[in-house]
Protein backbone atom coordinates (compact mmCIF):
# COMPACT_ATOMS: atom_id res chain seq x y z
CA UNK A 1 0.00 0.00 0.00
CA UNK A 2 1.44 3.38 -0.96
CA UNK A 3 2.00 6.17 1.56
CA UNK A 4 -1.07 8.18 0.50
CA UNK A 5 -3.46 5.20 0.77
CA UNK A 6 -2.01 4.24 4.18
CA UNK A 7 -2.19 7.81 5.52
CA UNK A 8 -5.78 8.23 4.30
CA UNK A 9 -6.71 4.88 5.88
CA UNK A 10 -5.25 5.86 9.26
CA UNK A 11 -6.96 9.27 9.04
CA UNK A 12 -10.36 7.67 8.33
CA UNK A 13 -9.99 5.19 11.21
CA UNK A 14 -9.12 8.09 13.55
CA UNK A 15 -12.00 10.14 12.17
CA UNK A 16 -14.44 7.31 12.94
CA UNK A 17 -13.10 6.89 16.49
CA UNK A 18 -13.59 10.64 17.02
CA UNK A 19 -17.04 10.62 15.42
CA UNK A 20 -16.21 13.47 13.01
CA UNK A 21 -18.88 14.89 10.74
CA UNK A 22 -18.44 13.47 7.19
CA UNK A 23 -18.31 16.97 5.64
CA UNK A 24 -15.59 18.03 8.09
CA UNK A 25 -13.71 14.79 7.41
CA UNK A 26 -13.71 15.52 3.68
CA UNK A 27 -12.64 19.12 4.28
CA UNK A 28 -9.68 17.98 6.42
CA UNK A 29 -8.49 15.53 3.75
CA UNK A 30 -8.46 17.90 0.78
CA UNK A 31 -5.25 19.99 0.55
CA UNK A 32 -5.55 23.76 0.99
CA UNK A 33 -3.48 24.41 -2.15
CA UNK A 34 -1.48 22.40 -4.71
CA UNK A 35 1.27 24.17 -6.64
CA UNK A 36 3.02 22.79 -9.72
CA UNK A 37 5.67 24.89 -11.47
CA UNK A 38 8.03 24.54 -14.40
CA UNK A 39 11.69 25.22 -13.58
CA UNK A 40 13.93 25.72 -16.63
CA UNK A 41 17.64 26.33 -16.04
CA UNK A 42 20.79 26.57 -18.20
CA UNK A 43 23.06 23.57 -17.49
CA UNK A 44 26.82 24.06 -17.14
CA UNK A 45 27.30 22.99 -20.78
CA UNK A 46 24.91 25.71 -22.02
CA UNK A 47 21.94 23.44 -22.80
CA UNK A 48 18.56 24.07 -21.20
CA UNK A 49 16.90 21.59 -18.88
CA UNK A 50 13.36 21.67 -17.47
CA UNK A 51 12.21 20.18 -14.18
CA UNK A 52 8.82 20.11 -12.49
CA UNK A 53 8.52 21.47 -8.95
CA UNK A 54 5.66 20.80 -6.51
CA UNK A 55 4.43 22.30 -3.27
CA UNK A 56 1.37 20.83 -1.57
CA UNK A 57 0.02 23.00 1.24
CA UNK A 58 -2.29 20.74 3.19
CA UNK A 59 -3.76 22.64 6.14
CA UNK A 60 -3.24 25.93 8.00
CA UNK A 61 -5.92 25.78 10.70
CA UNK A 62 -3.33 25.70 13.53
CA UNK A 63 -0.69 27.98 12.02
CA UNK A 64 1.65 28.42 9.04
CA UNK A 65 2.15 25.30 6.92
CA UNK A 66 5.44 23.48 7.42
CA UNK A 67 7.30 20.74 5.61
CA UNK A 68 10.36 19.65 3.71
CA UNK A 69 11.45 20.08 0.12
CA UNK A 70 12.91 16.96 -1.48
CA UNK A 71 14.97 16.63 -4.65
CA UNK A 72 14.39 13.12 -5.97
CA UNK A 73 13.68 11.55 -9.38
CA UNK A 74 10.45 10.00 -8.10
CA UNK A 75 8.86 13.09 -6.56
CA UNK A 76 5.21 12.84 -7.58
CA UNK A 77 2.03 14.63 -6.43
CA UNK A 78 0.60 11.55 -4.66
CA UNK A 79 3.65 11.00 -2.47
CA UNK A 80 4.04 14.72 -1.73
CA UNK A 81 0.33 14.89 -0.87
CA UNK A 82 0.62 12.03 1.66
CA UNK A 83 3.69 13.58 3.26
CA UNK A 84 2.02 17.03 3.47
CA UNK A 85 -0.98 15.47 5.19
CA UNK A 86 1.28 13.55 7.60
CA UNK A 87 3.01 16.82 8.50
CA UNK A 88 -0.35 18.32 9.51
CA UNK A 89 -1.04 15.49 11.96
CA UNK A 90 2.59 15.32 13.13
CA UNK A 91 2.71 19.04 14.01
CA UNK A 92 -0.57 18.66 15.91
CA UNK A 93 0.66 15.55 17.80
CA UNK A 94 3.78 17.48 18.91
CA UNK A 95 1.47 20.43 19.77
CA UNK A 96 3.40 22.98 17.76
CA UNK A 97 1.45 25.78 16.01
CA UNK A 98 1.92 24.61 12.42
CA UNK A 99 -0.07 22.99 9.67
CA UNK A 100 1.41 20.64 7.08
CA UNK A 101 3.04 21.07 3.67
CA UNK A 102 5.56 19.25 1.51
CA UNK A 103 7.33 19.99 -1.73
CA UNK A 104 9.91 18.81 -4.14
CA UNK A 105 11.50 18.87 -7.56
CA UNK A 106 11.61 15.81 -9.79
CA UNK A 107 15.37 15.62 -10.38
CA UNK A 108 18.36 13.52 -9.41
CA UNK A 109 20.58 15.87 -7.35
CA UNK A 110 23.57 13.53 -7.91
CA UNK A 111 23.41 14.30 -11.64
CA UNK A 112 23.58 18.07 -11.09
CA UNK A 113 26.62 20.19 -10.27
CA UNK A 114 26.52 22.54 -7.28
CA UNK A 115 25.97 25.57 -9.52
CA UNK A 116 23.13 23.76 -11.37
CA UNK A 117 21.49 22.89 -8.05
CA UNK A 118 21.78 26.51 -6.97
CA UNK A 119 20.18 27.79 -10.20
CA UNK A 120 17.39 25.21 -9.92
CA UNK A 121 16.70 26.13 -6.28
CA UNK A 122 16.61 29.85 -7.10
CA UNK A 123 14.23 29.38 -10.06
CA UNK A 124 11.94 27.22 -7.90
CA UNK A 125 11.98 29.91 -5.19
CA UNK A 126 11.17 32.63 -7.76
CA UNK A 127 8.13 30.61 -8.87
CA UNK A 128 6.74 30.05 -5.34
CA UNK A 129 8.03 33.05 -3.34
CA UNK A 130 4.62 34.71 -3.08
CA UNK A 131 3.03 31.43 -1.84
CA UNK A 132 5.52 30.71 0.97
CA UNK A 133 6.39 33.00 3.87
CA UNK A 134 7.14 33.34 7.60
CA UNK A 135 3.43 33.21 8.51
CA UNK A 136 2.24 31.26 5.44
CA UNK A 137 4.43 28.24 4.66
CA UNK A 138 7.91 27.52 6.02
CA UNK A 139 9.98 24.97 4.02
CA UNK A 140 12.78 22.79 5.43
CA UNK A 141 15.33 20.29 4.08
CA UNK A 142 14.30 16.76 3.14
CA UNK A 143 15.67 13.92 0.99
CA UNK A 144 18.27 15.30 -1.45
CA UNK A 145 18.34 18.80 0.09
CA UNK A 146 20.33 20.27 2.98
CA UNK A 147 21.28 23.44 4.88
CA UNK A 148 22.91 24.88 1.74
CA UNK A 149 19.67 24.48 -0.23
CA UNK A 150 17.83 26.39 2.53
CA UNK A 151 20.48 29.16 2.40
CA UNK A 152 19.80 29.63 -1.34
CA UNK A 153 16.01 29.73 -0.76
CA UNK A 154 16.47 32.28 2.05
CA UNK A 155 18.69 34.47 -0.15
CA UNK A 156 16.35 34.34 -3.16
CA UNK A 157 13.23 34.90 -1.04
CA UNK A 158 14.89 37.88 0.72
CA UNK A 159 15.45 39.60 -2.66
CA UNK A 160 11.64 39.90 -2.95
CA UNK A 161 10.63 40.34 0.70
CA UNK A 162 13.64 41.73 2.60
CA UNK A 163 15.82 39.79 5.06
CA UNK A 164 13.58 36.94 6.29
CA UNK A 165 15.56 34.23 8.14
CA UNK A 166 12.34 32.62 9.50
CA UNK A 167 11.11 31.72 5.97
CA UNK A 168 12.99 28.39 6.05
CA UNK A 169 14.35 26.16 8.81
CA UNK A 170 17.27 23.74 8.79
CA UNK A 171 19.56 26.61 7.72
CA UNK A 172 23.31 26.84 8.36
CA UNK A 173 24.06 28.13 11.89
CA UNK A 174 25.74 31.23 10.37
CA UNK A 175 22.44 32.25 8.76
CA UNK A 176 20.22 31.77 11.81
CA UNK A 177 20.00 27.99 11.97
CA UNK A 178 19.39 26.45 15.38
CA UNK A 179 21.96 24.59 17.44
CA UNK A 180 20.85 20.99 17.96
CA UNK A 181 18.88 20.87 14.68
CA UNK A 182 21.12 18.29 13.00
CA UNK A 183 20.75 15.77 15.85
CA UNK A 184 17.11 16.66 16.59
CA UNK A 185 15.27 13.79 14.88
CA UNK A 186 17.65 11.11 16.20
CA UNK A 187 17.67 12.65 19.68
CA UNK A 188 13.86 12.79 19.78
CA UNK A 189 13.70 9.12 18.70
CA UNK A 190 15.72 8.35 21.85
CA UNK A 191 13.46 10.52 24.06
CA UNK A 192 10.42 8.77 22.56
CA UNK A 193 12.00 5.34 23.17
CA UNK A 194 12.71 6.26 26.81
CA UNK A 195 9.11 7.42 27.32
CA UNK A 196 7.75 4.15 25.86
CA UNK A 197 10.11 1.83 27.76
CA UNK A 198 9.36 3.66 31.04
CA UNK A 199 5.71 2.57 30.62
CA UNK A 200 6.94 -1.04 30.83
CA UNK A 201 9.31 -0.40 33.74
CA UNK A 202 12.33 -0.65 31.44
CA UNK A 203 15.11 1.70 30.35
CA UNK A 204 17.53 1.87 27.40
CA UNK A 205 20.38 0.52 29.52
CA UNK A 206 20.87 -3.19 28.93
CA UNK A 207 18.28 -3.49 26.14
CA UNK A 208 19.36 -4.85 22.72
CA UNK A 209 18.75 -2.69 19.64
CA UNK A 210 18.71 -3.21 15.85
CA UNK A 211 19.13 -0.01 13.81
CA UNK A 212 18.09 -0.21 10.16
CA UNK A 213 19.45 2.86 8.34
CA UNK A 214 22.62 4.68 9.41
CA UNK A 215 22.09 8.11 7.88
CA UNK A 216 21.51 11.27 9.91
CA UNK A 217 18.69 9.86 12.08
CA UNK A 218 20.09 6.36 12.53
CA UNK A 219 23.61 7.48 13.36
CA UNK A 220 22.48 10.07 15.94
CA UNK A 221 20.01 7.64 17.54
CA UNK A 222 22.76 4.96 17.67
CA UNK A 223 25.28 7.34 19.24
CA UNK A 224 22.85 8.45 21.97
CA UNK A 225 21.55 4.92 22.70
CA UNK A 226 25.17 3.73 23.00
CA UNK A 227 25.93 6.59 25.44
CA UNK A 228 22.91 5.60 27.56
CA UNK A 229 24.11 2.00 27.88
CA UNK A 230 21.90 0.41 25.21
CA UNK A 231 23.44 -2.56 23.37
CA UNK A 232 23.27 -2.07 19.60
CA UNK A 233 23.76 -5.52 18.09
CA UNK A 234 22.94 -4.82 14.40
CA UNK A 235 23.41 -1.76 12.17
CA UNK A 236 22.66 -1.57 8.45
CA UNK A 237 22.57 0.95 5.62
CA UNK A 238 22.68 0.79 1.80
CA UNK A 239 26.33 -0.33 1.92
CA UNK A 240 25.54 -3.46 3.97
CA UNK A 241 24.80 -4.78 7.47
CA UNK A 242 26.97 -5.76 10.42
CA UNK A 243 26.23 -7.56 13.68
CA UNK A 244 27.95 -8.11 17.01
CA UNK A 245 25.98 -9.96 19.73
CA UNK A 246 28.14 -8.28 22.41
CA UNK A 247 27.26 -4.81 21.13
CA UNK A 248 28.81 -2.67 18.38
CA UNK A 249 31.23 0.09 19.38
CA UNK A 250 29.26 2.97 17.80
CA UNK A 251 31.94 5.73 18.11
CA UNK A 252 34.38 3.40 16.29
CA UNK A 253 31.78 2.55 13.63
CA UNK A 254 31.09 6.27 13.05
CA UNK A 255 34.84 6.86 12.55
CA UNK A 256 35.02 3.89 10.15
CA UNK A 257 32.04 5.13 8.11
CA UNK A 258 33.48 8.67 8.05
CA UNK A 259 36.78 7.32 6.72
CA UNK A 260 35.49 4.74 4.21
CA UNK A 261 31.92 5.86 3.44
CA UNK A 262 30.73 2.32 4.13
CA UNK A 263 29.93 -0.14 6.92
CA UNK A 264 31.84 -2.90 5.10
CA UNK A 265 35.15 -4.20 6.45
CA UNK A 266 34.44 -2.82 9.96
CA UNK A 267 36.55 -4.93 12.30
CA UNK A 268 34.17 -4.60 15.27
CA UNK A 269 31.41 -6.76 13.80
CA UNK A 270 30.58 -9.57 11.36
CA UNK A 271 29.01 -8.96 7.98
CA UNK A 272 25.42 -10.24 7.69
CA UNK A 273 22.69 -10.53 5.06
CA UNK A 274 20.85 -7.16 4.98
CA UNK A 275 17.57 -9.06 4.43
CA UNK A 276 17.94 -10.56 7.93
CA UNK A 277 18.21 -7.19 9.71
CA UNK A 278 14.50 -6.55 10.33
CA UNK A 279 13.85 -10.08 11.61
CA UNK A 280 16.94 -10.31 13.83
CA UNK A 281 16.42 -11.20 17.49
CA UNK A 282 16.36 -8.00 19.63
CA UNK A 283 14.35 -6.03 22.19
CA UNK A 284 13.93 -2.85 20.12
CA UNK A 285 13.91 -2.47 16.33
CA UNK A 286 14.36 1.05 14.94
CA UNK A 287 13.77 1.40 11.15
CA UNK A 288 15.39 4.74 10.18
CA UNK A 289 15.45 4.46 6.39
CA UNK A 290 12.73 3.94 3.79
CA UNK A 291 8.97 3.49 3.95
CA UNK A 292 7.21 0.13 3.60
CA UNK A 293 10.12 -2.03 4.87
CA UNK A 294 7.87 -3.97 7.25
CA UNK A 295 5.23 -5.69 5.15
CA UNK A 296 3.13 -8.86 5.05
CA UNK A 297 6.12 -10.86 3.71
CA UNK A 298 8.36 -10.30 6.76
CA UNK A 299 6.07 -9.09 9.59
CA UNK A 300 5.38 -12.60 10.96
CA UNK A 301 9.14 -13.19 11.37
CA UNK A 302 9.87 -9.99 13.35
CA UNK A 303 11.28 -10.93 16.77
CA UNK A 304 11.55 -7.45 18.32
CA UNK A 305 9.26 -6.60 21.26
CA UNK A 306 9.19 -2.88 20.44
CA UNK A 307 9.37 -1.06 17.09
CA UNK A 308 10.21 2.66 17.02
CA UNK A 309 9.29 4.16 13.64
CA UNK A 310 12.08 6.66 13.02
CA UNK A 311 11.43 6.54 9.24
CA UNK A 312 8.22 7.81 7.61
CA UNK A 313 5.67 5.02 7.07
CA UNK A 314 8.05 2.03 7.57
CA UNK A 315 5.16 -0.33 8.50
CA UNK A 316 2.48 -1.25 5.97
CA UNK A 317 -1.06 -1.48 7.41
CA UNK A 318 -1.08 -5.26 6.74
CA UNK A 319 2.17 -5.63 8.70
CA UNK A 320 0.67 -3.44 11.43
CA UNK A 321 -2.14 -5.94 11.97
CA UNK A 322 0.18 -8.97 11.97
CA UNK A 323 2.57 -7.31 14.46
CA UNK A 324 -0.23 -6.10 16.75
CA UNK A 325 -1.65 -9.65 16.95
CA UNK A 326 1.83 -10.87 17.95
CA UNK A 327 1.86 -8.29 20.78
CA UNK A 328 4.63 -6.15 19.27
CA UNK A 329 4.37 -2.55 20.52
CA UNK A 330 4.81 -0.02 17.69
CA UNK A 331 5.61 3.64 18.39
CA UNK A 332 4.22 5.42 15.30
CA UNK A 333 6.21 7.66 12.95
CA UNK A 334 3.98 10.71 13.37
CA UNK A 335 5.18 10.87 16.97
CA UNK A 336 8.56 9.05 17.00
CA UNK A 337 10.22 11.18 14.30
CA UNK A 338 8.62 14.52 15.22
CA UNK A 339 11.92 15.86 16.63
CA UNK A 340 12.93 17.46 13.33
CA UNK A 341 9.79 19.56 12.98
CA UNK A 342 9.85 20.42 16.70
CA UNK A 343 13.38 21.85 16.57
CA UNK A 344 12.48 23.52 13.25
CA UNK A 345 9.75 25.27 15.24
CA UNK A 346 12.34 26.33 17.84
CA UNK A 347 14.52 27.71 15.01
CA UNK A 348 11.57 29.68 13.60
CA UNK A 349 10.81 31.10 17.08
CA UNK A 350 14.46 32.12 17.54
CA UNK A 351 14.51 33.82 14.11
CA UNK A 352 11.28 35.75 14.77
CA UNK A 353 12.56 36.91 18.19
CA UNK A 354 16.05 37.57 16.86
CA UNK A 355 17.34 35.80 19.97
CA UNK A 356 19.23 32.51 19.70
CA UNK A 357 19.21 29.69 22.28
CA UNK A 358 22.12 27.56 23.45
CA UNK A 359 22.09 23.85 22.61
CA UNK A 360 21.19 22.79 26.14
CA UNK A 361 17.98 24.85 26.01
CA UNK A 362 17.07 23.34 22.61
CA UNK A 363 17.53 19.78 23.92
CA UNK A 364 15.70 20.47 27.20
CA UNK A 365 12.70 21.95 25.37
CA UNK A 366 12.73 19.04 22.86
CA UNK A 367 12.62 16.50 25.69
CA UNK A 368 9.73 18.41 27.30
CA UNK A 369 7.69 18.39 24.05
CA UNK A 370 8.38 14.71 23.28
CA UNK A 371 7.53 13.54 26.81
CA UNK A 372 4.33 15.60 26.97
CA UNK A 373 3.23 14.35 23.53
CA UNK A 374 3.72 10.73 24.65
CA UNK A 375 1.48 11.24 27.69
CA UNK A 376 -1.15 12.93 25.49
CA UNK A 377 -1.07 9.94 23.10
CA UNK A 378 -1.45 7.49 26.03
CA UNK A 379 -4.51 9.45 27.22
CA UNK A 380 -6.10 9.13 23.74
CA UNK A 381 -5.31 5.38 23.76
CA UNK A 382 -7.19 5.02 27.05
CA UNK A 383 -10.11 7.20 25.88
CA UNK A 384 -10.60 5.30 22.61
CA UNK A 385 -9.21 1.87 23.65
CA UNK A 386 -6.85 1.87 20.66
CA UNK A 387 -3.23 1.27 19.60
CA UNK A 388 -0.47 3.87 19.94
CA UNK A 389 -0.79 4.60 16.21
CA UNK A 390 -4.49 5.37 16.50
CA UNK A 391 -3.81 7.23 19.75
CA UNK A 392 -1.41 9.52 17.86
CA UNK A 393 -3.72 9.92 14.86
CA UNK A 394 -6.79 10.68 17.02
CA UNK A 395 -4.72 13.22 19.00
CA UNK A 396 -3.48 15.00 15.86
CA UNK A 397 -6.73 14.85 13.88
CA UNK A 398 -8.79 15.98 16.88
CA UNK A 399 -6.59 19.05 17.43
CA UNK A 400 -6.80 20.08 13.77
CA UNK A 401 -10.56 19.41 13.65
CA UNK A 402 -11.12 21.53 16.78
CA UNK A 403 -9.06 24.41 15.36
CA UNK A 404 -10.97 24.17 12.05
CA UNK A 405 -14.37 24.29 13.79
CA UNK A 406 -13.33 27.18 16.05
CA UNK A 407 -12.22 29.21 13.02
CA UNK A 408 -15.65 28.73 11.43
CA UNK A 409 -15.00 26.50 8.43
CA UNK A 410 -18.65 26.43 7.25
CA UNK A 411 -18.98 30.21 6.91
Amino acid sequence: MNALAATNRNFRLASRLLGLDSKLEKSLLIPFREIKVECTIPKDDGTLATYVGFRIQHDNARGPMKGGIRYHPEVDPDEVNALAQLMTWKSAVADIPYGGAKGGIGCNPRDLSKSELERLTRVFTQKIHDLIGIHTDVPAPDMGTNAQTMAWILDEYSKFHGHSPAVVTGKPIDLGGSLGREAATGRAVVYATEALLAEYGKSIQGMSFVIQGFGNVGSWASRLIHEKGGKIIVVSDITGAIKNPNGIDIPELLKHKEATGSLKSFSGGDYMDPKEVLVHECDVLIPCALGGVLNRENAADVKAKFIIEAANHPTDPEADEILSKKGVVILPDIYANAGGVTVSYFEWVQNIQGFMWDEEKVNTELMKYMTQAFHNIKNMCQTHACSLRMGAFTLGVNRVARATILRGWEA
